[in-house]
């Protein structure tokens, strides 16, 4: 068996490169278009076709130096191979690097139920997504933290955040009766919602076609916005309980169950909802998802006590892991550019990863694409 690693080289690529624009496959700044799907596209079925040293994938733990439950919620990857864990009750930051280095940092601001997910910007800039927080935070690539005005904070306000190809980052809304947004520019925005109500959506995805999906956990019809800004709304086949969802390699976006008894998908090409079979379903059981190199989608277990994933092929299976945690274990994912899939801890106390070796190593800014780097 080859085992593949990341060449010191590579790694100073990684470095110094996927700065300034919304950062793609060819690890440099592009114009805001989508034209980057079909790059990012060919990458995937490249490497799929290449496959990997491990195809189950080996599951392993690793210690924090921060290790309080429910303090993280969602992460981001930062272009230079660092995952950061959000702070959602945390009182300082906390990030893992490409070497698997565990380190914290300290914050501005900080308070219970703050943020939940984040988003990198164009500009490199991680921001933190507002849940209960009443100022937006943010950490830029030199590891400046940074804080800066909201236009609408609520309790559960946000839950999530995307960017859209024109480089607005949208917060995705919970609770908030309003969307909220931020510019390249810095300038912080509201704008209407077709729908709103209470922990409607979490999670979102940016589809092929420009347009940002919110998941729903709450809500029983589908809301978008397109990069016309338009919001609009559509049908479910079996509404609520999802939370987060993954751009398949097929270019369909699937939602991971977080309560329901099955899955659930849209074909961007078509417009087409549907659902699938799951093999495991329980309370709370996934939030949030990566794809693999190989293609599988992972569910990321919350309060589930085996893995769960989805092939290209549209199978569905499960595998075991070595922490469970019946409390929330873990909140949305992160593929880093060495293969590994980490988990973010949540109510777990440990790190949690899978292992793919995939045959090359992956391109950072693959991985730190907007169509695939967020929750």
């Amino acid at each position: 068996m080859a085992i593949y690693d990341i060449s010191p080289t590579w790694r100073t690529e990684v470095q110094n490169k996927a700065r300034g624009g919304i950062p793609t496959c060819d690890n440099s700044s592009i114009s805001t278009d989508l034209v980057a799907w079909n790059q990012i596209k060919t990458l995937l079925e490249k490497s799929q076709n290449n496959g990997t040293a491990f195809s189950q994938g080996i599951v392993s733990t690793y210690s924090l130096v921060y290790s309080v439950a429910f303090v993280f919620n969602g992460g981001v990857l930062a272009p230079n191979g660092d995952i950061h864990f959000v702070p959602y009750a945390a009182n300082r930051g906390q990030k893992i690097n490409s070497s698997g280095v565990v380190s914290t940092y300290s914050l501005v601001y900080t308070t219970s139920n703050a943020y939940i997910g984040g988003v990198l910007s164009s500009n490199g800039d991680i921001h933190f997504v507002p849940s209960s927080a009443v100022v937006g935070q943010k950490i830029n690539s030199s590891g400046v933290v940074s804080t800066y005005s909201l236009a609408y904070t609520t309790s559960a306000a946000y839950s999530g955040g995307i960017i859209s190809p024109n480089g607005d980052i949208h917060f995705v809304p919970s609770s908030a009766v309003v969307g909220q947004k931020i510019s390249v520019a810095g300038v912080v925005s509201t704008y209407s919602l077709l729908n709103s109500g209470s922990f409607n959506y979490s999670g979102g995805v940016l589809a092929p076609n420009g347009d940002i999906h919110f998941i729903p956990i709450g809500a029983s019809i589908g809301q978008k916005i397109n990069i016309s800004s338009i919001v609009s709304t559509y049908i479910l086949v079996s509404g609520g309980n999802f939370s987060g969802a993954v751009l398949s390699s097929s270019g369909d976006i699937i939602f991971i169950p977080v309560g329901s008894n099955k899955g659930q998908k849209i074909d961007i090409s078509s417009g087409v909802v549907s659902t699938y079979s799951l093999v495991y379903t329980t309370s709370n059981a996934y939030t949030g998802g990566v794809l693999s190199p190989n293609g599988d989608v992972h569910f990321v277990p919350s309060s589930a006590n085996r893995g769960q994933k989805r092939n290209i092929s549209g199978i569905v299976s499960t595998y075991s892991l070595v922490y469970t945690n019946g409390n929330y274990a873990y909140w949305g994912g992160i593929l880093a550019p060495n293969g590994d899939i980490h988990f973010i801890p949540y109510g777990a106390t440990i790190g949690q990863k899978i292992s793919t070796l995939p045959a090359k190593p992956l391109n950072i800014g693959l991985c730190c694409s907007p169509f695939f780097n967020k929750f």
